[in-house]
């Protein structure tokens, strides 16, 4: 009886052994993932679920290493005007980068954003924007010479207006102040209307204040801010679907990084685009019910005020290349490959841009 005991003992020591042996074989890697916009706005709610669990499986399921993520959301540790600089500077290792509110240091990947009335198809602007961030050499630099590592496009869906009174035609813009996100502020260029620069985080309070009337957003991102709550009226313009920049990795500490965990990472980048289309375009609708079902208006612009409103925009995809072609960027070869991959992908542009 004694023998078979002392057996048992050894069985289990030596299992406990084996535990502890695979335990300390996996590495634990300190990630810090971060966003100055809220888990509320659909990309980043993606990002801190969708695309960290996509890292979290396959690192399990090779078994050498583990991430002890942590967290930092709606600008606790940085503020929208500072999303490059936290990723380049490594203040956060992996998290948005608003290229959008970084006109000076990225102006090629704000193509979009020159560009209005191109497509409102979010799945084609999208796709088109990743190609040209991984295969635009010119565009690729202005991450990579920032120390940031391009992982996945965080694009948005096509723009309308909220405003406090309604808006039925192409002249009731005129003498209004609404919020603009950094380039957006030129597709009110030559309709009367005033652009105030402003993200999502801050047009509540803008509205609610006073200092501005309205914004110019999109539906997956006004209902969680509740700005339908205070301006109660949306006019269905279609401007466009953007990209807004991306999440991305600081290029240091990735190059750091074991083979396998910066493989898992580049993989749920990957994941999560397509994951951000099918999310975006089920969730549209649903959040447009919500707004109507509290009261919200919603009017859609005619065809013809449409059109009115693209022609009446200066030449700001032109103005846009000859700035940039000054500065020494092939900011016309972008515009035209942009637009090239729109329309092969059959968008149809109310404007040509590029010509």
């Amino acid at each position: 009886m004694k023998c078979i005991s002392r057996a048992l003992a050894a069985i289990a020591v030596a299992g406990a052994f084996a535990v502890s042996g695979t335990a300390a074989a996996q590495q634990t890697i300190n990630l810090t993932l971060a966003s100055s916009h809220p888990t509320s706005w659909l990309p980043i709610g993606l990002m801190a679920g969708y695309f960290k669990n996509r890292v979290d499986e396959q690192l399990k399921a090779g078994g050498k290493y583990r991430i002890n993520w942590k967290e930092a959301y709606a600008g606790t540790l940085f503020k929208l005007q500072d999303t490059m600089e936290a990723i380049r500077d490594n203040i956060a290792d992996i998290g948005y980068v608003g290229s959008v509110f970084e006109a000076d240091s990225m102006p090629l990947s704000n193509v979009t954003f020159f560009t209005p009335f191109t497509s409102g198809d979010m799945g084609i602007v999208t796709r088109t924007m990743d190609k040209l961030m991984r295969e635009n050499p010119a565009v690729l630099k202005e991450w990579e010479s920032n120390n940031i590592k391009y992982l996945a496009p965080v694009s948005i869906e096509t723009y309308h207006i909220w405003t406090k009174v309604p808006l039925n035609k192409f002249e009731d813009l005129k003498g209004r102040r609404y919020n603009a996100p950094g380039p957006a502020a030129q597709w009110l260029r030559g309709t009367g209307a005033v652009a105030v620069d402003g993200g999502l985080p801050t047009y509540y309070t803008n509205v609610q204040t006073g200092v501005t009337e309205g914004a110019l957003s999109f539906y997956t991102g006004i209902l969680p801010i509740r700005l339908h709550e205070i301006a109660q009226h949306v006019l269905e313009v279609d401007i466009g679907a953007m990209f807004a920049g991306g999440i991305a990795v600081t290029s240091d500490k990735f190059k750091k990084l074991p083979k396998e965990v910066q493989d898992a990472i580049v993989k749920a980048g990957v994941d999560y685009t397509a994951e951000l289309i099918k999310q975006t375009n089920a969730q549209i609708e649903s959040s447009k019910k919500a707004m109507i079902d509290v009261g919200t208006k919603v009017v859609k612009l005619s065809d013809a005020d449409r059109l009115r409103w693209a022609q009446s925009l200066p030449d700001i995809g032109g103005d846009w290349a000859r700035t940039n072609e000054g500065k020494g960027l092939p900011a016309r070869a972008v515009l035209r490959a942009y637009m090239d991959l729109i329309r092969a992908a059959g968008g149809k542009p109310l404007r040509d841009w590029d010509k």
